[in-house]
């Protein structure tokens, strides 16, 4: 039975993976033909009808059909529908059973295999009706009501809706400190995780995305290549050198995938060891990916931006002053080029420093931590003392 059970466990999570991985062939097909090749479209297209019929996700295939302009395929869809309607009502009648012949649990554990149906085939609505009623369950134990959330908030993701996410992850925060176990921690981190990426904090996100790089469990999101992705590219842009050696540079469970993409290893390694070329170089490729990823593609020139401008602040980091021409050949652009991005990161108050166009010259201009720290408490000083003489003025009277 223990068995039996098992593998009825990871049968799940590759169907749920499978699931996830459509909404991604959704996504890349939907892109720019300069993006996305016709040529990888059309193995995405067939892929995702390979699942799609598989599966019997008809309401992903009907929305896939309005989002791209496809002529629905009614010897597609016909048979899906006749195939889930026919699977509903065996669900439905094993509910039935259950609540006439069996228990409680046997009820629940119906209601969920319901749930679950329904979100597979791409019912948004109606799951989220069914989890709600399976979650409600008075039999539901705090466990069962995270796998629930969980089952939720990756209908949120496939779907795109942040609301949903948002306010099922932090439903389950406040579940997880209840009586979660270290097992639902740890796949918690990584939802809140992409949740964080999804709202542009790539900091949080990759702080989280790095506690669960030993311990990661959620394969029914993406595969273990892809989270490393995740983790790197947030990682670079958020952290500064110190945690970046330590954390992701040094990292075992980093240094044994990251190999199989040599543009992220180039895009890590270069960033690190100052070699400004390279990563410029890597940035484009990494751009390239970012483009093509459903939850980072909305922030691509964002984290590009954000990326230029970490290289920049650390070559110039070390220096009181550099000419321009040399800092250019060590980013491996034009110094016209390299005027022009100064000035737009000086100008918005991005980099510290000026440039002196006359002499070729960029000089730092690093602001005085120690006199800003100074002038500051003196401020807040000055409001503690006024509110203390009005305090004091009401306890007089």
């Amino acid at each position: 039975v223990l068995e039996a059970k098992m593998t009825e466990t990871l049968d799940d999570i590759a169907k749920e993976g499978e699931f996830m991985a459509i909404a991604q062939m959704r996504f890349r097909m939907s892109c720019p033909d300069d993006v996305v090749p016709p040529a990888e479209k059309a193995k995405d297209k067939a892929e995702f009808l390979r699942i799609v019929k598989e599966h019997n996700n008809v309401h992903v295939y009907d929305a896939v059909c309005q989002e791209l302009s496809w002529k629905p395929d009614e010897s597609v869809r016909q048979p899906m529908l006749e195939a889930n309607q026919a699977k509903l009502k065996e669900l439905e009648d094993k509910i039935l059973d259950a609540e006439e012949n069996l228990g409680e649990n046997e009820v629940r554990e119906a209601m969920v295999v319901k749930a679950q149906f329904l979100s597979r085939i791409g019912d948004k609505d109606k799951a989220l009706e069914a989890f709600s009623t399976a979650e409600s369950h008075p039999k539901t134990t705090t466990g069962q009501k995270m796998d629930i959330l969980f089952s939720v908030i990756r209908i949120g993701l496939f779907w795109r809706d942040i609301d949903l996410v948002k306010k099922n992850v932090e439903k389950a925060k406040v579940m997880i400190e209840e009586g979660g176990d270290w097992e639902r921690r740890n796949r918690l981190k990584v939802y809140e995780a992409m949740l964080n990426l999804a709202v542009r904090d790539f900091k949080k996100g990759a702080l989280l995305l790095l506690d669960s790089v030993a311990t990661f469990t959620a394969t029914e999101l993406f595969d273990y290549d892809a989270f490393i992705f995740y983790a790197v590219t947030t990682s670079v842009l958020s952290l500064d050198r110190k945690t970046l050696k330590t954390r992701v540079i040094e990292a075992p469970e980093v240094l044994q995938v990251i190999h199989k993409n040599p543009a992220l290893q180039q895009f890590l390694n270069s960033i690190y060891d100052c070699q400004y070329k390279e990563f410029f170089q890597a940035l484009v490729d990494i751009t390239d990916a970012l483009k093509r990823d459903r939850f980072l593609a909305p922030h691509a020139r964002y984290f590009i931006r954000e990326c230029r401008v970490v290289a920049y602040h650390q070559f110039l980091e070390p220096y009181k002053s550099v000419r321009l021409p040399s800092m250019a050949a060590s980013f491996g652009v034009g110094v016209e080029f390299m005027d022009r991005e100064l000035g737009d990161f000086v100008s918005s108050g991005r980099l510290s420093c000026k440039i002196d166009k006359v002499s070729g010259i960029v000089e730092s201009n690093r602001p005085d931590c120690q006199n800003s720290l100074y002038q500051q408490t003196i401020k807040q000083g000055d409001l503690l003392l006024n509110r203390i003489q009005k305090i004091s003025r009401v306890i007089t009277i």
